[in-house]
């Protein structure tokens, strides 16, 4: 009796029968997107820690915040969406404004906790859709596109398939050492693996190559119980509420937090409405109920992981594979964020993870951010120049926020000396204007 009581709250709680879904389903699509989007434990804070970060906070920073904001999408907005700290923007975070910038990781967490409050109002405000109408398609294609590139950029870095070379900036690695090697094995086998539709592909492909490293010595063995399992939950005391808001305001961060927050508008926006249409989300009207909730957890998600210490957060595209399998409600989402929690107590483990087992994950993930080219006229002029210069900039500088600028001013300057200035919103030029300050200012 009490089970179905229990059945009958959580379909009310979760309009189940009205989304036309059931328990089992749910939960089997949690499980679905667990497996598909829990690389991410592995990957965020091995980029964070190239920051600063350490490893144990920047691994309990990154679950505690996908658990927070999958939690509110789940139980405030009733969406079947796991958000959490976004690939791209961890390396953003890490390559571009601490190393690249000079700026510390606490102020890089300052900004990143004041993008979120701007993403925030933008959302309450309905300054969101204004935002979104003035910016061009082909910029918000070629912003994906560019970010795809840096992060396969990286992993090529990390797995030593691209070095330094003085003659010609880069170069090729010594392909017959172990590092490139394993990296190479885990690419081959987790491509193959995402053309089987194997479900777990990518986290697949980096257990298996980091046993691979271990077998062949090329990392250390765990050799206790407590190097795998831990019954303490690891500590996130080094990071939290350690951003520097103070810090972000007296830098002048303009660029900063422009970028996490143009990136993380477009491509939370983007993925949301993209699979909210694939879970049958949208009313007859067109409309997608509770978007500007599931777009509010979002932007509050991003203010918490700030204070928890990992980076701003994106909606997750791995989320189409549970929502293929069935899962249109929060209690998809749910499920996943109890898995998740269970996570905590496998910390130790990340340990003996090397760069090159996670490298393959990054370069794939880059090549599917690919598909948005598509979207791109290449029979214009003023439309792929600007495409192009964002797309080529971003790994090239190393920087998502220059990628950003170059690709911005571009498409105004080219729109308006063309004589088409017609088609170049008013906010277009701020922007652009914005962007030119900033680079003078950066430079004097």
């Amino acid at each position: 009796m009490s089970g179905g009581t229990s059945q009958g709250k959580l379909d009310r709680f979760f309009k189940l029968s009205e989304r036309k879904t059931n328990t089992k389903t749910e939960i089997l699509a949690g499980i679905t997107t667990f497996m598909t989007i829990s690389y991410v434990i592995i990957v965020n804070p091995l980029i964070l820690s190239d920051a600063g970060i350490p490893k144990e906070a920047a691994l309990a920073a990154t679950i505690y915040a996908i658990l927070f904001s999958t939690l509110i999408m789940a139980l405030w907005a009733n969406f079947p969406i796991v958000t959490g700290p976004g690939m791209g923007l961890n390396a953003f975070f890490t390559y571009s404004v601490v190393l690249g910038q000079g700026l510390s990781w606490q102020t890089a967490l300052g900004a990143v906790f004041i993008s979120g409050i701007v993403f925030f109002l933008l959302t309450v405000t309905g300054i969101r859709s204004k935002i979104i109408d003035a910016i061009p398609n082909v910029l918000k294609s070629s912003i994906a596109v560019g970010i795809g590139f840096f992060v396969a950029f990286i992993g090529l870095k990390n797995a030593e398939i691209i070095i330094p070379n003085e003659s010609s900036f880069v170069g090729i690695g010594n392909l017959a050492h172990k590092g490139p090697l394993l990296a190479l094995f885990g690419l081959i086998l987790g491509a193959v693996l995402m053309a089987r539709r194997v479900k777990g592909a990518l986290i697949i492909s980096i257990i298996a190559t980091t046993v691979l490293a271990m077998i062949i010595g090329f990392q250390h063995v765990p050799k206790q119980t407590s190097d795998v399992f831990s019954l303490h939950l690891p500590s996130m005391s080094a990071t939290f509420m350690q951003m520097d808001l103070k810090g972000a305001f007296a830098y002048g961060i303009f660029s900063v937090v422009f970028s996490f927050t143009i990136v993380e508008l477009f491509d939370t926006l983007a993925t949301l409405i993209g699979l909210s249409k694939k879970a049958n989300l949208v009313d007859r009207n067109g409309k997608i109920p509770n978007l500007n909730r599931a777009l509010a957890a979002d932007s509050i998600g991003t203010m918490a992981s700030a204070i928890f210490g990992s980076t701003a957060l994106n909606t997750y595209i791995e989320n189409a594979t549970g929502i293929a399998e069935g899962g249109r409600t929060g209690l998809k989402g749910l499920t996943v964020a109890i898995l998740f929690f269970f996570t905590l107590f496998f910390a130790p483990l990340i340990q003996f993870i090397p760069d090159v087992a996670t490298a393959p994950a990054l370069i794939i993930i880059g090549s599917l951010m690919l598909s948005d080219i598509r979207n791109i006229n290449f029979d214009d002029f003023t439309e792929f120049v600007p495409a192009f210069l964002t797309v080529l900039l971003m790994p090239l500088t190393f920087s998502i926020a220059e990628g950003l600028a170059f690709g911005f001013i571009s498409y105004t300057l080219l729109k308006v000396l063309t004589g088409r200035y017609r088609e170049v919103h008013w906010m277009m030029y701020i922007i652009s204007v914005a962007f030119i300050i900033n680079f003078y200012m950066m430079s004097h």
